[in-house]
């Protein structure tokens, strides 16, 4: 299965998004499920 490949511009709104997300309490596990990333790719 091949990975899937994320845009500089796509990137940068998914982050924005788990700031936004982070920001209103919830924790890393549920922003990663909602943003659609691992939380691996997300530290990295």
């Amino acid at each position: 299965m091949p990975q899937k490949r994320y845009r500089p511009e796509e990137i940068i709104g998914k982050l924005r998004e788990a700031q936004v997300l982070l920001g209103q309490g919830k924790k890393v596990s549920e922003v990663t499920k909602t943003i659609g990333v691992s939380e691996v790719s997300y530290y990295r």
